[in-house]
């Protein structure tokens, strides 16, 4: 099939699965059974992200296994994870939280730490249920321990100021600023109230084509994480930023493989996640100096926003596209911001 007829998401689907065997031709061969034992229940992110978190782990082997002094990654063999200890996960875990990269030093939190831990746990059960190793030294060690935060999102205030930024923020802009902000405004204003307004992923933002959204029933088609087809509806503000959008997309030129694209960037090009990162932290800067405001942000914004409205924590999940209700209990049922505050003025200290 030629490039160009490929769907955005398949283009991704093309470029990870090229992008995973390069990363295999640097890790030791037997890891390759695994990640093709896992192929028909994960996406193509998901092994690529597991294939970096091992690769982590093999990393630390050749720097603290005396055995492999000299080796190369490719020289582990499979013997090796049978003489693994317990001690010598929790040394790993314990090298997680700051070690040199090629990219430079790394530093790994609760999450990441949690997320690299249960790679390896899955990458040893692999080979531990096929029998090729006698023991699990996995299993023996805890789990990290994650601490809850609080949920960032905006205020309702905020998120108006927020638009409101957006869409007036030339006017006391002059020269070539000016110009830019003339050119984003309509792609901004529709990108981030939609984001704002449906809850959805940046990935599943930039993943949009024109003929994604459908105007007679005020819905969007994303492609959710999985990749499940799922239709998304949006209010009349949303409505109303994608139309002045596209009556500006109209006047676009694309360049090539990216005609289909609902936002483009400055370039013509399909935008990217970063590109929608980089302009979200831009302007929520603007509104608020003590939150870091991200696209992620925005779908917790819509998440607390729905649920405090309709109290479905259900509607909630199914909207957020949770496959897991306890997800997201956890991370909007748990916070009630308004029965919090109430607390606050029902003790009384002294008699008034």
């Amino acid at each position: 099939m030629d490039k160009n007829q490929l769907t955005y998401h398949e283009q991704v689907k093309v470029d990870n699965t090229l992008r995973m065997r390069e990363i295999l031709k640097t890790m030791p061969g037997f890891a390759r059974d695994y990640f093709r034992a896992i192929e028909p229940t994960t996406s193509t992110r998901t092994r690529i992200s597991y294939a970096y978190d091992i690769r982590v782990f093999f990393q630390f082997l050749l720097e603290e296994n005396p055995s492999l002094r000299g080796k190369e990654m490719t020289d582990i063999t499979l013997d090796i994870l049978d003489k693994i200890k317990p001690v010598d996960i929790e040394e790993y875990l314990e090298y997680l939280k700051v070690y040199q990269s090629e990219d430079g030093l790394k530093t790994n939190g609760e999450r990441a730490l949690k997320r690299k831990m249960v790679a390896l746990r899955g990458f040893y059960a692999y080979y531990f249920k096929r029998e090729m190793i006698k023991t699990n030294p996995t299993l023996l060690v805890d789990m990290p321990k994650i601490h809850d935060k609080a949920i960032v999102r905006l205020d309702t205030d905020e998120t108006a100021s927020l638009l409101d930024y957006i869409e007036h923020a030339g006017d006391s802009l002059s020269g070539q600023k000016k110009v830019y902000w003339e050119k984003t405004k309509r792609r901004d204003l529709a990108l981030v109230t939609l984001l704002l307004g449906t809850g959805i992923r940046v990935s599943e933002c930039v993943g949009l084509d024109i003929g994604d959204v459908d105007f007679k029933n005020n819905g969007i088609k994303v492609v959710r994480k999985g990749g499940n087809e799922m239709v998304v509806y949006f209010g009349d503000e949303v409505e109303k930023a994608l139309r002045d959008y596209l009556e500006e997309r109209c006047g676009i030129t694309p360049v090539a493989g990216s005609e289909n694209a609902l936002f483009l960037s400055t370039q013509r090009k399909r935008i990217g996640v970063q590109a929608v990162e980089n302009l979200v932290k831009k302007y929520a800067r603007q509104i608020t100096t003590t939150k870091k405001i991200t696209p992620h942000k925005l779908r917790s914004t819509y998440g607390t926003s729905l649920y405090q409205e309709t109290n479905d924590i259900y509607l909630v999940a199914d909207v957020l596209g949770h496959k897991d209700v306890n997800t997201t209990k956890k991370h909007y049922a748990a916070m009630d911001d308004q029965r919090r505050r109430s607390a606050a003025s029902a003790v009384h200290l002294r008699e008034p």
